[in-house]
């Protein structure tokens, strides 16, 4: 299954309209992703508050990722305050940035009040977008120094966490799930290895194999097939073979 760096703004110092900052409501943002990224079967390393923009591209650059996904919200710098959108910015070479990013900004135009105003925007200035290894998407989700914008940001984290998982699981080419309680069962196969795979279907991609009677974790129990988690391997096993 697909690992992904998230990498929420360390930026502290941008106030928003209203109260709060952009570190605090883009980590209220990724903390609402986390749930719908495990119920989905991505896993992925994050950032802390702590880091920098630099400590965060080299964190990512040290491991092996299919995506670095920035999340930010944007101001005019002009104390203007009247600029609103959404923002999708990809290293204009990279063909799956780019294609990431077409998906993001058609999923944001679903929730975000002004469609017309989001848009992607091809860069090779920003750092999280040009230095990382992998593949690397900048969203600035809406413009913080704007009253509506910061509101929109603040009213809507989890509408917005979801949104952006939805469109890293079109990315990925795998369901999207809402979040369920986690949970742990055993495996019951009768002696053979359990198949986890990377979609839904007997005929996807095997990532890995669990042991009978291992004890794996539970992010998304479905009647036919669960995500579950064992050390590294995350996917999708028939729920038919889990005892719980």
């Amino acid at each position: 299954m697909p690992i992904i760096y998230l990498s929420p703004s360390t930026q502290e110092f941008n106030p928003y309209n209203g109260g709060g900052n952009e570190e605090y409501y883009m980590n209220r943002i990724a903390d609402a992703m986390e749930p719908y990224l495990a119920a989905s079967g991505i896993r992925y390393v994050r950032n802390t508050p702590e880091m920098t923009a630099a400590t965060s591209i080299a964190a990512s650059n040290s491991g092996n990722y299919d995506l670095h996904f920035a999340l930010h919200s944007n101001a005019t710098g002009s104390g203007d305050g009247s600029v609103r959108g959404s923002e999708v910015y990809y290293y204009p070479t990279s063909q799956s940035g780019k294609r990431f990013a077409d998906i993001v900004a058609q999923n944001l135009k679903q929730i975000y009040p002004l469609p017309n105003n989001v848009k992607t925007v091809p860069t090779t200035t920003l750092g999280e977008v040009r230095r990382v290894k992998a593949p690397g998407v900048l969203v600035e989700i809406a413009y913080h120094d704007n009253a509506q914008d910061a509101d929109f940001i603040r009213n809507n984290i989890d509408a917005i966490a979801a949104n952006l998982v939805l469109s890293l699981t079109e990315y990925f080419g795998i369901p999207f799930n809402t979040p369920q309680n986690i949970f742990t069962a055993n495996v019951a196969t009768m002696g053979s290895n359990l198949n986890v795979r990377y979609n839904p279907s007997i005929e996807a991609q095997i990532v890995g194999k669990i042991p009978n009677g291992a004890e794996v974790v539970v992010y998304n129990l479905g009647p036919d097939w669960s995500v579950v988690g064992y050390g590294d391997i995350v996917g999708y096993v028939s729920t038919r073979y889990l005892q719980y």
